[in-house]
């Protein structure tokens, strides 16, 4: 399956809720969202339906997220569902991890192959201060138990923001006692634009995965350890990070730049979110809608919308700024 442009398409990030335990500060805001009703989100069976059928197109992987995908009932099923299905190869996960020590088994034995975990700092305080209402620990606990059940890879996502000071030559050495695979991810302007100084995107909060780099290897030789080398190997994934390493580390330090290094020539993915809606690409405000065509429409009919969003993804996000939908609306 290919676009206009001549790219691959075999990608599907499908958001199962808007709903989340946290209210990280550049995702929503802190009362949380307006939940969407019983009948606007999808159902599990109209999910499972749409990705057989984008199956047959093409599709081989298929990414779970939010919201926090793991609130969502039922999902267990769904993986199990999806994993069977003819030509996809892979689900996995993206979640903040709060809830992976009680069902991180239950979805292994379901067939979920790998999770991302999204972590932005080390710090308790600065945790909660950044989501409002989590704790570190928490999603710590989360990390642990997707390795003790065996999920490879494992990465942990951390979304850089200047304002918050992270320690980012500490999130880099969490790839050396064990095969965690920490990605940077530059803050990318989706929602609305910051006014309070704290929820929303600001431009001078962007650090390039450039500057970064630099940064972490600095810190590095500061603290008299070897800078990150190009890895050797990069771990399992469809996404577009770029991967370092440390000497002899288990795991590996990944840099994803939608700002500084375009990568939409490399794009695979549309996506899907949790009212219905196929987004051709995450910057763009445009979507298709195929909740109606999913409860009212033959199969021929959901090929049609979904073909026509393929139809319409553009050739890069031509430096965006802002979307009408939060990233909880959207899906990570």
């Amino acid at each position: 399956m290919k676009d206009s442009h001549g790219r691959v398409i075999d990608y599907l990030r499908i958001s199962l809720t808007d709903r989340c335990n946290f209210r990280c500060i550049y995702c929503m805001p802190e009362e949380g969202v307006c939940p969407m009703s019983h009948d606007e989100i999808l159902s599990l069976e109209e999910i499972e339906r749409l990705v057989a059928i984008a199956a047959a197109h093409g599709i081989k992987s298929v990414r779970l997220t939010g919201g926090e995908p793991l609130v969502r009932k039922g999902v267990e099923d769904l993986v199990a569902s999806i994993t069977k299905m003819e030509g996809i190869e892979n689900v996995s996960m993206t979640t903040n991890g709060v809830l992976l020590p009680k069902m991180a088994d239950d979805l292994k034995r379901a067939g979920l192959n790998r999770v991302n975990i999204s972590l932005d700092t080390l710090d308790p305080q600065q945790f909660q201060e950044i989501t409002r209402v989590g704790k570190l620990e928490d999603t710590l606990a989360g990390i642990d138990a997707a390795l003790e059940v065996g999920f490879s890879p494992v990465k942990v996502n951390a979304v850089t923001v200047r304002r918050l000071d992270q320690d980012f030559l500490g999130f880099a050495k969490l790839s050396i006692p064990r095969p965690l695979h920490v990605r940077f991810i530059e803050y990318m302007p989706i929602g609305q634009e910051a006014a309070d100084g704290l929820a929303g995107w600001g431009k001078e909060d962007v650090i390039s995965s450039k500057e970064l780099l630099d940064r972490i290897n600095a810190d590095a030789v500061a603290a008299g350890m070897e800078p990150l080398m190009p890895a050797d190997k990069n771990p399992l994934g469809w996404g577009p990070a770029k991967y370092m390493a440390f000497p002899d580390a288990q795991g590996t330090v990944g840099f994803i730049s939608p700002l500084s290094r375009h990568f939409c020539g490399e794009c695979n993915r549309l996506r899907l979110t949790a009212d219905g809606k196929i987004r051709p690409c995450l910057f763009s405000d445009t979507e298709y809608d195929v909740r109606a065509a999913l409860r009212g429409g033959t199969d021929e009919e959901v090929s049609q919308v979904l073909l026509e969003a393929l139809g319409a993804k553009p050739d890069e996000h031509h430096d965006k700024v802002g979307t009408e939908r939060n990233m909880s609306a959207i899906g990570g």
